[in-house]
């Protein structure tokens, strides 16, 4: 791990004190636990000055030096921080930016900046006011001077000396004290016999009863129990929900029941549709077709297992719920001053948000910026958000766009608060083709929006020139590194040719030093699959209180009344080694797991993907109102659903997929919740860190069970009134060892990680502001600064990320996302389900996140691939829903089921495609004829199906067009890529062996003006093989058919009708990918279509010729088939 370099250690300490009360005495047994309140006392950590007062200069200094530095690392690698003054070539005056400087340094010969604080301001370490920059100031410190240059005095530090802390090692005894002790402030309180009201106005509390942070107590506040005085108040701010009673509760959230004249219809038609199904099927086993046992047979096993596989997709849908979100209520009991707040300050929890890419070639640095600028402008508190920008290729371009997106933050962020703009995505809204002046009341709105407006073009000049600038800047670097070392074999006069000298083609970064990602040009230890581990926070933790702008001349954005900070960006590329499998998306994103948790550890995790971006700028608030409200504490994880731009209008391809997100999610919702979809999820921490969520009627955090049992019943936050016989917070010895010898096996050997595993999970309990609320946490918890970052915390994040620290966890394997499967998302929500865990799924009033998908044929059906190869993998494995536990509910179970295996229903499918053709083909049915029963059976079977989705509509808000969309995509799936992930599956777990469907483009669309040029693309795959097939012998046998009954004497029309309905049956829902076979309209060949049809018709009469009606040597006279 890499040390401070900065004098007085690292910038968190330890106090700590025992109490005449020690928490291991004899009489700890009649001790009851009351509800702990955070303090905010006047601590180094909390003055009541500005911010550049509140931490000592070493601490201010060292978070720039966190901050501004590029750590490297990994296997076998010394951990690296190389301090950066320059990122990228644009300049920026930000305060938070990484590499933005100061005044210039006054010592004589240096030519470096001062380093400012969080504000923007100098910081200087003397009280004269010297300014000395940052190099300058250490080797002050290390000569062992110490002496201000300007007034010759000694630097005087304000933290170390004055506040009695010496040193971390001496003041943090381990001998008999147990984990809890040492992670959490705790203090213990007498029981509480008095009911009377807390008191409201903080007291002076004593310093000496304070203790500071761990280490490893990453978040953004300090617990600490009260102490309660003779008359059986309670020193400081309570949190005791009786101190509510007399205010009226109100819930953070509603959940709305749908009618019951539109539910109650729907599952009388589901169980009428289920008897119909049922004498259908047992019509059709007593009832077979002697002429053509075989067609009967293929068709009834087809029609039981259409049955078994409409039930298994039914089920679940028998409980649609909708919910209802109030913000302003979440932002009254958080953000608004209240005796337990009496500043106001957000008292929501931390939230970080992870974007992940992988290739900028594949996906465009642009849109991943977009996508990080909406996010930086997003409505949460700014203090509480992080953002992590996992980049799996370790690719510069991606490095220095992010770097430019951070800059052009500094101007669009405040521009969307100031005008409250909606989307805050730039590309979006520049895009808009709305009236963006409609209700905008400030009247300098159109000068401010034609600024950034300039700005932005500006900006997407830059980032679509990186690449170019990239390698114009490494060719001059590696020419000049040529040249050096060409004159440096010259002079050492080696005998070797200079033609026989090879040197690397490096890629270079902006201030002269080598990429330690990926280069252009692959060499050892720098290619996609090889290289070191790289953090670079390209923007510092914002201050506590909020930073105004200042207000400027006529020509620029006046933001004296914005707040201008901007939220924590850090770019994360995890290390990659040959020999390791780092299981792409999902190890990537626990890397990013592990790596927050050391820096920012927010409670909660939002993940999206690099094109999906913030649409609805409150929509985490409405997330968090989930979370925070009544019952909160047992919910894993808030799902939204996902809303794509760029699809065609009349979505040929159900691109959309409002069926599943309007219709079986929203079902979902009704029994355990919705499953994880990949993106726009807001997780609970500690449910990624496999912990079982609390019980109902028991106090403990989740995290409770795994940190060792206590001896009865202990927890973290304990409601008022406790009935524990034990209310220890010492841990039994033997589970202590136990518990300790377990968690490096369950989540490595980084210790800041494990001390902030119960941090996280207080921080992310609903405020105890109700008596229902067992598992709550005082108000006011939350609202101290967070901690500043150093060098130390930075480094450790560096080796949670490294290529090696998951050997012999269970990361993957029942921690962070699991491991095994293409479609890591539904088997890591599957796990936590599994586990008794409860999700939500909240529709917001607009579309809460918006991202692209492909539009195209082949592209649609690659990506139906995947999906449906993870379904395999799942149903093949111990994910299978038929071994679920108990905790997972009936109905959940059969949705997971369904999950699993839905792409076995290709193989029944294609079949049922073809017997149309077979029947027209050998002038027999599925049934011995068309009687009443028959047709009677399947107008019900029909009319039931119909009035079922009519009712679905109804209560999911779709339309009818989309819903035909999903049934026709549905046979095409079928027919092409979920009957080839079933060959893959099986031939994966028979015989080993692993099948990759690859694409070729073969023509595209050129018309530029045209938006949905994507559509016409034609790339041809192997996937498209079978619905041709399909297409083909159905209107084949169409044409057979005809001509066959004009031509015999002795005509059955009533096989003819059959097979020719259900083959128009068929080609209607192909007919979307027959289109896209076609191309753009008006450019296939007129001559295409002719030939088509005479092959048809050639075909058709070529059939009858070869076997003409008995009885005649020619086409005509009667026909009978052998």
């Amino acid at each position: 791990m890499m040390a401070s370099n900065y004098p007085n250690g690292s910038s968190r300490f330890n106090h700590l004190k025992q109490t005449s009360n020690d928490l291991d005495s004899d009489d700890i047994g009649s001790v009851e636990f009351a509800t702990y309140t955070v303090q905010i006392p006047a601590t180094p950590d909390n003055q009541p000055t500005g911010i550049s007062l509140q931490r000592s200069t070493s601490q201010r200094v060292e978070d720039q030096y966190a901050s501004s530095s590029l750590f490297t690392g990994g296997y076998n690698c010394v951990t690296r921080a190389q301090l950066k003054d320059k990122v990228i070539e644009s300049e920026t005056s930000h305060p938070q930016m990484t590499w933005a400087k100061g005044s210039y340094c006054t010592v004589p010969g240096c030519d470096a900046q001062v380093v400012t604080d969080e504000r923007g301001l100098d910081i200087v370490p003397c009280e004269c006011g010297y300014k000395i920059c940052m190099d300058c100031y250490r080797d002050s410190m290390r000569n062992g001077e110490s002496v201000c240059p300007g007034c010759t005095e000694p630097y005087k530090e304000m933290d170390m000396n004055e506040y009695g802390v010496t040193s971390r090692q001496s003041l943090l005894p381990t001998d008999g004290m147990s984990k809890t002790d040492r992670r959490m402030s705790l203090m213990k309180s007498k029981s509480m016999k008095s009911k009377a009201l807390v008191e409201s106005q903080a007291i002076e509390m004593d310093q000496n009863q304070w203790l500071f942070e761990s280490k490893g107590s990453y978040g953004y506040g300090n617990a600490m129990w009260p102490k309660e005085d003779v008359s059986g108040s309670l020193d400081g701010m309570g949190g005791d929900p009786k101190m509510f009673k007399d205010k009226q509760w109100k819930p953070l959230t509603r959940e709305v029941k749908i009618s019951a004249a539109i539910l109650s219809p729907y599952r009388l038609l589901v169980l009428a549709r289920l008897v119909v199904l049922g004498l259908f099927l047992y019509w059709r086993v007593t009832n077979p077709n002697d002429d053509a046992v075989w067609l009967w047979l293929m068709s009834v096993i087809c029609e039981f297992w259409f049955a078994f596989s409409w039930i298994l997709d039914q089920l679940p849908k028998l409980c649609p719920i909708n919910r209802i979100a109030y913000v302003d209520v979440l932002k009254e009991k958080f953000e608004t001053p209240n005796p337990s707040n009496p500043t106001g300050k957000s008292d929501l929890p931390g939230i970080d948000i992870f974007v992940s890419t992988a290739d900028p070639e594949k996906e465009p640095p642009l849109v991943t910026a977009n996508t990080i600028l909406s996010i930086l402008a997003t409505d949460y508190p700014v203090e509480k958000l992080a953002c992590y920008v996992s980049d799996d290729g370790g690719a510069l371009l991606t490095f220095e766009a992010m770097a430019e997106a951070a800059s052009f933050a500094n101007l669009w962020v405040p521009f969307c608060r100031k005008h409250v703009i909606e989307p805050r995505n730039p590309e979006s809204y520049f895009s808009m083709k709305r009236d963006p002046y409609k209700n905008k009341v400030k009247s300098d709105f159109v000068r401010d929006r034609r600024q950034v407006k300039r700005e932005y073009d500006e900006f997407k000049v830059r980032i679509n020139g990186l690449p170019d600038s990239i390698r114009r800047r490494s060719d001059a670097f590696n020419a000049r590194e040529e040249i050096k070392a060409m004159k440096l074999r010259r002079e050492s006069r080696d005998d070797e040719p200079l033609e026989n000298l090879k040197f690397p083609k490096a890629t270079w970064m902006t201030d002269g030093t080598q990429w330690p990602g990926t280069w252009v040009v692959s060499a050892p230890e720098h290619s996609k699959g090889d290289h070191a581990s790289i953090i670079q926070v390209m923007l510092k933790p914002p201050s506590d209180e909020p930073l105004k702008g200042t207000e400027v001349d006529s020509n620029s954005m006046n933001l004296s009344e914005v707040d201008i900070r901007l939220p924590m960006l850090v770019y994360v590329s995890r290390e990659k080694r040959p020999g390791y499998d780092h299981n792409k998306k999902a190890g990537a994103m626990n890397a990013l797991v592990r790596a927050s948790a050391v820096m920012s550890n927010g409670a909660f995790i939002l993940n999206l993907d690099c094109d999906h971006y913030i649409y609805y700028s409150q929509a985490m608030r409405e997330g968090m109102c989930f979370m925070m409200d009544r019952g909160g504490e047992r919910l894993c994880y808030v799902q939204f659903p996902q809303r794509f731009e760029g699809i065609d209008p009349s979505d040929r391809y159900a691109n959309h997929n409002t069926v599943f997100f309007d219709v079986n999610m929203r079902a979902l919702d009704g029994i355990q919740g919705p499953v994880y979809v990949g993106t726009g999820c807001l997780f609970r921490r500690t449910a990624l860190y496999g912990f079982d969520p609390p019980p109902m009627k028991e106090r403990d955090g989740c995290c409770s069970g795994f940190f060792a049992k206590r001896k009865k019943t202990s927890s973290v936050a304990s409601a008022p009134e406790v009935d524990s016989q034990d209310g220890s917070v010492e841990l039994d010895n033997d589970n202590e060892e136990m518990g300790l010898a377990l968690i490096p096996k369950t989540f490595g050997n980084s210790s800041l990680f494990v001390d902030s595993i119960q941090v996280a999970e207080f921080q992310g309990r609903p405020l105890a502001d109700h008596p229902s609320m067992k598992n709550g946490r005082p108000i006011g918890a939350l609202t101290l600064p967070r901690e500043l970052l150093d060098a130390s915390t930075v480094a450790e994040a560096i080796s949670c990320i490294s290529c090696w620290y998951e050997d012999k966890t269970e990361w993957g394997q029942r921690v962070g996302w699991i491991y095994g499967s293409v479609t890591e998302d539904v088997v890591t929500g599957y796990r936590m389900h599994n586990r008794g865990w409860k999700s939500i799924y909240c529709v917001t009033k607009k579309d809460a996140f918006r991202g692209s998908a492909p539009i195209n044929l082949t592209d649609r059906l690659h990506q139906v691939l995947r999906w449906a190869t993870g379904s395999v993998e799942i149903f093949f494995s111990r994910n299978n829903a038929l071994l679920a536990s108990s905790r997972m509910k009936f109905l959940q179970r059969i949705a997971y089921l369904n999950v699993g295996m839905y792409p076995f229903t290709s193989i029944f499918l294609i079949v049922y495609c073809f017997l149309p053709a077979l029947s027209l083909f050998t002038d027999q049915f599925i049934v011995q004829q068309l009687n009443v029963t028959f047709l009677v059976y399947l107008l019900g079977i029909t009319i039931t199906l119909i009035l079922l989705a009519v009712l679905e509509i109804k209560w999911s808000g779709i339309e009818l067009e989309e819903w035909w969309r999903n049934e026709q995509f549905w046979l095409i799936g079928g027919t092409s890529a979920h009957l080839a992930a079933v060959l893959q599956g099986l031939l994966k777990v028979i015989a080993g062996i692993e099948i990759s469907f690859t694409l070729t483009s073969k023509s595209g669309g050129d018309d530029a003006d045209d938006d949905f040029v994507d559509l016409y693309i034609f790339k041809w795959t192997s996937l498209m093989v079978p619905p041709i097939t399909i297409i083909m012998v159905n209107l084949i046998g169409i044409g057979v058919a005809v001509c066959r009954t004009i031509y015999s004497d002795n005509p059955k029309w009533s096989s003819l009708l059959g097979g020719s309905f259900f083959s128009f049956w068929v080609l209607a829902h192909l007919y979307p990918f027959a289109k896209g076979l076609m191309g753009r309209r008006g450019r296939t060949p007129t001559i295409v279509f002719v030939w088509s049809g005479l092959l048809a018709i050639t075909i058709s009469l070529l059939w009858v010729a070869i076997d003409p009606p008995s009885g005649s040597s020619g086409i005509g006279g009667s026909f009978q088939f052998p």
